[in-house]
């Protein structure tokens, strides 16, 4: 088939959306592989390193402004071999090159545009560039590598050694044990960043970083904190009635650019989603708030609807732009709606804020909340009930007029780690409210990537789209994969899925375990070797490889009685703790496994035919601090070892290697876990 386009380059062979967004570009693009490597080297070229992904507004714009103009693409192809790099596929080259534009700029940011030698170290780089100050740059670059060919070598071996010292590890050699004061002292390094008006941090834009609203929530459980409990659900209805939530569809976008959770940047990660997902679930169960509850399912019912495969994987990303516009899908002007909904716009408007609050731009209106349904109702001599069906009625008229739009882009990749986010997310969901449709969405995603993702060996691929898997697995798809099966144990008693985990897990240490600094590293022992090889420690929008495998080793040393896993992630968390305890908003997935050696830490163990459901029961309760082993049979785990009576459900409630009397009722269960 002849194509209609007038250019086409290596990227038409790739699977990853983002890398064929620009297959048509005049920029003579290529893969990173050993390939693309090898032709740097024979032509002695520079590198030209892009790194974006597909759901990008200024990856969108800076391809537009640069990448599709010919005079551009000359400069680009004459003196560089030019490498795209989709960073959701290689998020190992990204984290490289991306501590190689802060080192040299002080920040960084997507697009991510880094020019280095042929062998990979880094020479210069930024983010964003306008098309003149790109032009500059390539000319410049260029000039320098020709005519002072040693001295950019020798620029490039510096920053490449500072490269290899950003974030590393050091074994800290130390017997000090964790305690109450040192996380009090990080809840109040929390506090001093906390906006109690709007919620979340004190500065914009605003990123709902789900994994620091889950230690503060538990920091309330454990000491009863009401300052601390105020603002998580301050932040929590802020988020739920502001425009980073899709009023109309559900999810979550990425982040706000304001302080007030207005305006978000448009595209909507399946990343983000889960973890959020299981926020509101954790903050459900503590408070019993129904706003929690209806964020959960709709949230839910946005992934279902888009961003799910028919094989039961879920997809990527929704895109910020539709028609090369942010945000056209999501806003609306007045007659629009006025024309969908008739004699009820009105009260869709007072609703939903349009209005000087919700007004954006070009007589479009971003829909967001103010108040409670409780108190709308009330000014308007409702019942909050039948306000809700209302507004439930109406909010689907507005989406059945919104699926004829034009939809933002989707990426259809399907990555392993942000799929086992996902799937934990529905198994939280479902323990919680017990809605079956979430654990038969859970072990359809679980089944995919026991059968599409796991190679014959039991080690996992990243990626998968058109029916193929491609890119070795990083620690951040086992260190999920390995959470999310542990949470499928909880909710189902099957212990293939616990034996799954600890099969992964001894993979992760004998390929990703590093001794001398008793860490693990984000690449294999058997991946391409970069120019250098990083571990990832700082938890951010998604926790860290580092933090969440350290806490499926403690989870796992106490379900098979392995001493050496739990020591393992003793000393990961002594080796980060000093950061810590200075910089807690980076390390609040620590925080939380530094909950789990500080307090008084529980097994719960259910045998017996009515294990389940008695689960399901205490379940209800918020304590987390402990972790759920569960047969309906004899078993040769060590926590159930020896525990079976037949006709009989018994629960053991352990900690610290001590163990009370078996009781048979959830009231005695919950007096031994207070």
């Amino acid at each position: 088939m002849i194509s209609d386009k007038k250019f086409t380059n290596a990227l038409i062979n790739e699977s990853s959306p983002y890398l064929l967004q620009h297959a048509h570009n005049p920029v003579s693009w290529h893969a990173w592989n050993d390939e693309t490597l090898a032709k740097a080297k024979h032509e002695n070229k520079l590198l030209l390193i892009s790194i974006g992904y597909s759901a990008c507004h200024w990856c969108h714009v800076m391809e537009h402004e640069s990448f599709e103009d010919e005079q551009v693409a000359k400069l680009m192809n004459e003196n560089f071999i030019n490498i795209k790099v989709d960073r959701e596929e290689r998020p190992d080259i990204d984290q490289l090159y991306m501590h190689a534009v802060q080192l040299m700029t002080g920040q960084g940011g997507w697009p991510l545009n880094c020019i280095a030698l042929p062998d990979g170290r880094p020479v210069y780089g930024g983010t964003y560039f306008r098309k003149t100050q790109w032009m500059e740059v390539l000319v410049q670059v260029a000039e320098f590598y020709k005519r002072e060919n040693e001295k950019c070598i020798e620029y490039a071996e510096e920053l490449a050694a500072g490269v290899n010292k950003f974030d590393s590890i050091i074994k800290t050699e130390s017997d000090k044990l964790f305690s109450k004061e040192e996380l009090n002292s990080c809840f109040e390094k929390f506090e001093k960043q906390f906006d109690n008006i709007e919620g979340g941090p004190n500065k914009a834009p605003k990123f709902p970083i789900p994994v620091n609203y889950i230690f503060l929530l538990r920091h309330y459980f454990h000491t009863k904190n009401e300052a601390c409990l105020s603002h998580v659900l301050l932040t929590l209805r802020k988020l739920a009635y502001g425009g980073i939530y899709d009023q109309a569809g559900g999810g979550f976008a990425r982040y706000s650019t304001d302080k007030l959770w207005k305006v978000p940047h448009f595209e909507k990660m399946l990343y983000d989603n889960a973890q959020l997902i299981s926020l509101y679930t954790e903050a459900f169960q503590l408070t019993k708030e129904n706003l929690f509850k209806e964020i959960v399912y709709e949230t839910i019912g946005f992934v279902k609807r888009e961003l799910t495969s028919p094989d039961g994987s879920f997809y990527s990303a929704l895109d910020a732009d539709s028609e090369g516009v942010e945000g056209k899908f999501y806003v609306w002007t007045k007659p629009e709606l006025t024309e969908i909904l008739n004699h009820d716009a009105e009260l869709f408007f007072d609703y939903y804020n349009l209005n000087e609050v919700g007004y954006w731009e070009h007589d479009n209106y971003i829909l967001l909340r103010k108040e409670s349904d409780e108190a709308f109702a009330a000014r308007y001599g409702m019942d909050a009930d039948d306000l809700k069906s209302k507004i439930k009625s109406l909010k689907e008229q507005v989406l059945n007029f919104r699926d004829q739009r034009i939809k933002p882009g989707l990426d259809n990749k399907q990555l392993t780690s942000w799929n086992a986010l996902m799937l934990k997310a529905l198994i939280d969901a479902y323990l919680v409210f017990d809605e079956q449709s979430f654990l038969e969405t859970a072990l359809k995603n679980a089944d995919f990537i026991v059968s599409k993702i796991s190679k014959p060996d039991g080690s996992l691929f990243h990626n998968y789209n058109n029916d193929k898997a491609t890119i070795n697995g990083f620690l951040e798809d086992y260190c999920f994969v390995i959470e999310a099966f542990i949470s499928i144990h909880t909710a189902t008693a099957d212990e293939k899925w616990l034996r799954l985990s600890l099969q992964l897990m001894n993979y992760c240490i004998e390929n990703f375990y590093d001794e001398k600094s008793g860490m693990f590293y984000f690449t294999s022992a058997n991946d391409e070797k970069l120019f250098s090889r990083k571990m990832e420690v700082q938890d951010n929008v998604i926790p860290a490889s580092n933090s969440s495998i350290a806490k499926s080793l403690f989870l796992l040393g106490k379900y098979f009685s392995d001493e050496k896993f739990i020591t393992i992630s003793k000393q990961m968390l002594l080796n980060v703790k000093e950061d810590l305890l200075r910089y807690p908003y980076a390390y609040a997935n620590w925080a939380q496994l530094m909950q789990y050696f500080t307090y008084n830490f529980y097994e719960v163990c259910f045998t017996g035919n009515e294990s389940q459901e008695k689960f399901q029961s205490l379940n209800k309760n918020y304590s987390p601090n402990k972790l759920i082993c569960l047969s309906s049979h004899e078993s040769e785990l060590p926590l159930l070892q020896n525990r079976y009576i037949e006709n009989r459900t018994l629960i053991y409630v352990c900690s610290e290697g001590a163990c009370q009397l078996p009781v048979e009722n959830i009231d005695d269960t919950l007096q031994l876990l207070n």
